[in-house]
């Protein structure tokens, strides 16, 4: 199981950009609980001098007396030690006055469990922030998991921080590419591990465990004391209050109902009552709005954009009740309409992006008419039309799909780009090489992993 520290180069480069730069640095590392926030912070404070703050959901005076113990300890000061500190405001200011000789971090650690208890620190840090730690050699890092609060409290044009921060960073998951080395399983079992739980490191440990996507899942989501078990739950209660509405949108998308019209009447919701939700979840990265590409439309769907989330409420959430009496058993064939779904993401994420860089890419779809990848690119006037299936497609499957995804392709307005090429994703595809020497794009699993 994979233990060294993976990726994340361009954000370690970011840090280092900072912490070189001269007087004070404010920085927002934000992301989702088990992301890889509190190692990226490790590998950057390593071999630096500073204080390392994890707080906690205590009350803000006892927080305030442990980071203030802790700078104490740091910066050698006993005076600071033995100080009456009654607020952010007074600590902070003793900072920016008395700050070390060089450059030193200041990292606080879930930042929004101070938030929460008590948002005076914000306008406490604003205010010392204009007046002394500008232009000291501190270089504070503000990290946290709880993003709705990191967004309207630390991020957002209403923050009394906001125009001070020198630099914010959400910290996104890991790609397949990089996912896929905490892995152990063979190549298609790990991108059904990938499909279901995301690029998310502590998650991708956890499935570092197992030899099988099929031992993973049974041991891990479909056990009661297993850990994915609730996860999603902890997540949402963490976040959200009403969360039975919540829960009740992510299982209309996941049973199929896209449209805000549909999710609202699953849900015996009022439309107009229904966007709120939708936006809050749409900002922490759980679900996402996507519009057909190339269609001048305002309407568009939604679907479940993170992938635990997905196969959460795809799988487990419907099977709870089997899943407590530990009599659940799903054939594997169950699951490939969800592959077949994330298969087609993937691909139009990760692979063709590399593939074409600079091309526009996306989804069509018009009346009953749909393509999984559209792409073009003004520069060249080149337009791609693909098609991905999570199967093994004979030759004569093969040319029936590109025969129709050419025939569907005419229904797309694109009368600008007019270089087509037209392009064939599968797990395996047999007399490949036959079809690309009639010039299709073809590419199946021993060409994408």
């Amino acid at each position: 199981m994979i233990r060294e520290f993976v990726d994340r180069e361009s954000e370690l480069r970011l840090l280092e950009e900072e912490w070189e730069k001269p007087g004070g640095r404010l920085i927002i590392l934000y992301g989702r609980r088990r992301i890889g926030k509190t190692r990226l912070i490790g590998e950057f404070t390593r071999d630096k001098p500073g204080v390392l703050y994890f707080a906690e959901d205590t009350s803000p005076s006892l927080q305030m007396r442990q980071l203030q113990a802790a700078c104490a300890a740091f910066l050698n000061d006993s005076l600071l030690a033995s100080l009456e500190i009654n607020s952010w405001e007074q600590l902070f200011t003793y900072l920016a006055r008395h700050p070390p000789a060089g450059r030193g971090y200041l990292v606080i650690d879930e930042f929004t469990y101070l938030v929460r208890n008590d948002p005076t620190i914000l306008s406490a840090l604003q205010k010392t922030w204009d007046t002394d730690l500008a232009g000291s050699p501190w270089c504070i890092l503000l990290c946290g998991s709880m993003l709705g609060l990191m967004s309207d409290l630390a991020l957002s044009s209403t923050s009394p921080i906001y125009g001070r921060r020198t630099r914010d960073m959400l910290l996104e998951a890991l790609q397949f590419s990089d996912a896929r080395k905490f892995l152990s399983v063979p190549p298609l079992d790990a991108l059904r591990i990938y499909l279901s739980i995301g690029g998310v490191p502590e998650y991708l440990l956890k499935a570092g465990d197992y030899e099988t996507f099929s031992g993973f899942t049974t041991r891990e989501f479909f056990d009661r004391y297993g850990y994915f078990y609730r996860e999603p739950y902890f997540i949402l209660s963490q976040e959200f209050r009403e969360l039975k509405m919540y829960q009740s949108i992510l299982q209309a998308i996941a049973y199929g109902n896209t449209t805000p019209a549909s999710i609202a009447q699953f849900c015996g919701l009022d439309s107009r009552h229904l966007y709120p939700y939708l936006e809050s979840m749409t900002r922490l990265g759980i679900i996402e709005r996507e519009l057909p590409v190339l269609v001048n439309t305002k309407k568009g769907v939604y679907r479940i954009k993170d992938r635990l989330f997905d196969f959460w409420y795809t799988f487990v959430f419907p099977n709870r009740q089997s899943i407590e009496l530990n009599q659940v058993s799903i054939p594997d064939a169950h699951f490939d309409p969800y592959f077949g779904r994330q298969f087609e993401i993937f691909i139009r994420h990760e692979v063709i992006p590399k593939l074409f860089p600079g091309f526009t890419i996306g989804r069509w779809w018009y009346g009953e008419e749909e393509i999984d990848i559209v792409g073009y690119d003004d520069h060249s006037a080149t337009i791609i039309f693909g098609e991905c299936k999570w199967g093994v497609l004979t030759g004569k499957e093969s040319q029936k799909i590109l025969a129709s995804l050419k025939e569907k392709s005419s229904h797309v307005r694109h009368a600008r780009y007019t270089n087509e090429k037209f392009l064939l994703v599968a797990r395996t595809i047999e007399g490949k090489e036959a079809l690309r020497r009639e010039g299709y794009l073809i590419l199946d699993l021993d060409d994408v992993l």
